[in-house]
């Protein structure tokens, strides 16, 4: 089966400001922010890193199903996704990928060596404060 790529539209539409950053852009940002790696979120998305590496690339153009898995796994909503409500990705601190990476190391331990690990930062921490 050979899949065709929609047309760009031929409509004279007014324009629609939806920032800077394009869709595949975006995903890419939320799916940093999430702490996945293109692979980590193939996999769950039951889809290949290649169509993922697509999308993000503005290469293959997302129909609404697939915006909305997008939204669904990356826990944002479909217009902060399109660009149209950009006022959560604002609030939202940046961390690091290998921030993000050990923040769910941390989460995935039993709580009582997350106390422990904890309470060893926060002392570090004070100590750097100093």
């Amino acid at each position: 089966m050979i899949s065709v790529m929609p047309r760009p539209s031929t409509l004279r539409l007014p324009p629609i400001d939806l920032g800077d950053e394009t869709l595949g852009q975006r995903i890419a940002r939320y799916r940093k922010h999430r702490g996945y790696t293109q692979v980590q979120l193939a996999k769950k998305m039951g889809l290949t890193q290649a169509l993922i590496s697509s999308y993000e690339g503005g290469r293959l153009r997302l129909h609404a199903e697939m915006v909305a898995r997008f939204a669904l796994v990356l826990k944002v909503s479909t217009d902060e996704l399109l660009g149209i409500n950009a006022s959560r990705q604002k609030k939202e601190p940046k961390f690091g990928l290998k921030i993000i990476q050990r923040m769910q190391k941390i989460q995935a331990l039993p709580t009582t060596q997350q106390k422990v690990l904890l309470h060893t930062i926060d002392n570090f921490l004070k100590g750097a404060e100093r």
